[in-house]
Formats: structure tokens, C-alpha cells, sequence
């Protein structure tokens, strides 16, 4: 099946990528704490770069027509260990129950200077638009 890549306006720039991929009712997504307006990395702590990062996956999804609650699955990529704790705060101000299926990940490094969170999701949409 083909799949189709949806303009969201917040494409990572760290290289030859998409932000969103569709194929049926399938959407693929990755965001990063990147600012959609400026490109620059979100400055602060794992909150500030949690919370532009879910806001970008926010607005990812509804580009594709579906919402947060569509998404089954989320891969979250950290590069430090003691960032889990302020990274599940801010997460739980964007997903409630049922929560997607979640895996998160300790990684040496991220490609964009200064990033500390990378995500990953998939939403299965009820119409495929």
C-alpha cells in the first residue's frame, strides 16, 4: 500500500525526513522540541522540551485529521535517565486512559544540538480522510 506524507508545518530539520507518513488509516509520526515558527531547538529543561515536543505531536496528528486519542503507540527517546520523571509529568498533562502503549528509551545522543526528547507514535484513524 502506498503511503502519502502529510504537511504538518513542523518537519524536523536534522535531515531527509518526514514528520508524518499515512497509509489507510495508519499514521506514523516523529517530533521533536523544535519550535514550528522558528526552527530552533527549545531551550530550557526536559518540561519545556516535553511540553513543544507533545504541542508539536498535537498538532502533527490533527494535520492528519485525528486528535491524541487516536494515537495506540508512542516511542520516546530520552538521553538521560533522570529526565523520565519530568518528561511523565508533562505527558500526563497530554494523554489520559486508556494511554497509548508506551516504550521509552535511554539514548547516548540525539541529532539536533541541545535535544533531550525525541518521539515517535502511531494513530489509527477512524476515517482515513
Amino acid at each position: 500500500m502506498p503511503f502519502e506524507s502529510i504537511a504538518t508545518g513542523i518537519a524536523p530539520s536534522t535531515g531527509p525526513v518526514n514528520d508524518a507518513n499515512r497509509a489507510g488509516n495508519h499514521v506514523w509520526l516523529v517530533v521533536i522540541a523544535e519550535d514550528p515558527e522558528t526552527g530552533e531547538i527549545t531551550q530550557g529543561g526536559i518540561e519545556a522540551q516535553t511540553r513543544q515536543t507533545l504541542a508539536n505531536l498535537d498538532q502533527a496528528v490533527r494535520a492528519a485529521g485525528g486528535t491524541l486519542a487516536d494515537i495506540v503507540n508512542v516511542q520516546v527517546f530520552l538521553i538521560d535517565s533522570a529526565d523520565a520523571k519530568g518528561m511523565n509529568a508533562v505527558y500526563a498533562e497530554y494523554f489520559h486512559k486508556p494511554y497509548p502503549v508506551r516504550a521509552t528509551v535511554v539514548v547516548k545522543e540525539l541529532l539536533a544540538d541541545g535535544l533531550r526528547i525525541e518521539i515517535t507514535a502511531t494513530a489509527v484513524l477512524a476515517n482515513a480522510g
